[in-house]
């Protein structure tokens, strides 16, 4: 065994996890003022907004098809390893 399988490893699985932090965990639209990360909840005063959830942690906010707010701080690092071993 090479003294570097461990270092390699760890890199491998950082590159998986930095590529499964990418996919959408949840997709919602909806007019509702109180989910659980929201600290903008007037942005639904005018309509429907929708939520896309990624696996790194953020959720981005879309209203017609642009982005209008960004909530959270992706995971990164060993974090985003554990939480990405945790999830598959």
């Amino acid at each position: 065994m090479s003294e570097y399988d461990e270092i390699v490893d760890q890199q491998r699985l950082l590159l998986e996890a930095e590529e499964w932090a990418k996919g959408i965990k949840t997709l919602h639209t909806h007019s509702l003022k109180s989910m659980y990360y929201d600290d903008r909840p007037e942005d639904t005063d005018i309509g429907p907004v929708t939520d896309r959830e990624y696996n790194s942690g953020i959720v981005e906010r879309y209203r017609d098809g642009k982005l209008i707010h960004t909530f959270g701080t992706p995971l990164t690092g060993a974090d985003l390893v554990q939480e990405y071993r945790r999830n598959s």
